[in-house]
């Protein structure tokens, strides 16, 4: 379910001072590219997945197994395990009209258990990945079971290239995701030394 206005498009006008057709063109074939690999990882790699329209946005989900990740501290990368977190859940902002990531969003998770009791809302950051650059933390749940997953994305506060295409991200979304399935773990791995 989503709450938020009317799935749109942003404009794709190939006549304004930035835009030319080819360049458009490519856009596309970058959001085609990022859309497989966010297919390939909701429908293949993630224990539950989906994507929805909301906006100017396709939103979408994965959720997997707690993860540990990289971390910059001071000026040196520090590998941190899930420790006592048990559920990673990851979010995909992308552009309705080219399929491509948007990074530099502010994005909040909540999720909402079948006893009503709400997780969050929680900041996702940015995170690299081999594949897929996505926005996600690592959680901690009370149980396995069903969940809803309500997902916030405020404007982006970054400029925008194009006086005709420029014209976006301008409103909130909210998407709300009903019958995840979540079942807890995690993946702690020792990195090469």
């Amino acid at each position: 379910m989503t709450r938020s206005s009317e799935p749109t498009s942003p404009p794709t006008d190939p006549s304004s001072s930035e835009a030319t057709e080819r360049q458009l063109e490519l856009a596309v074939e970058q959001g085609r590219a990022y859309r497989a690999a966010l297919d390939h990882m909701a429908e293949h790699v993630a224990d539950a997945g989906g994507v929805q329209h909301a906006g100017e946005y396709l939103v979408g989900y994965a959720i997997e197994e707690a993860e540990g990740m990289y971390h910059l501290e001071g000026d040196e990368l520090t590998w941190h395990n899930p420790g006592e977190a048990n559920a990673h859940v990851e979010i995909a902002v992308c552009d309705a009209a080219d399929g491509r990531f948007i990074p530099g969003l502010e994005v909040t998770a909540t999720l909402v258990g079948a006893d009503g009791d709400e997780l969050g809302p929680f900041p996702q950051e940015l995170v690299w990945h081999p594949m897929l650059y996505h926005y996600a933390r690592n959680w901690t749940l009370p149980r396995d079971g069903q969940y809803t997953l309500r997902v916030h994305v405020s404007p982006p506060t970054f400029m925008r290239h194009d006086e005709i295409n420029g014209r976006r991200f301008t409103s909130p979304v909210d998407v709300e995701f009903r019958g995840v399935s979540i079942a807890r773990g995690s993946e702690p791995v020792q990195p090469p030394t």
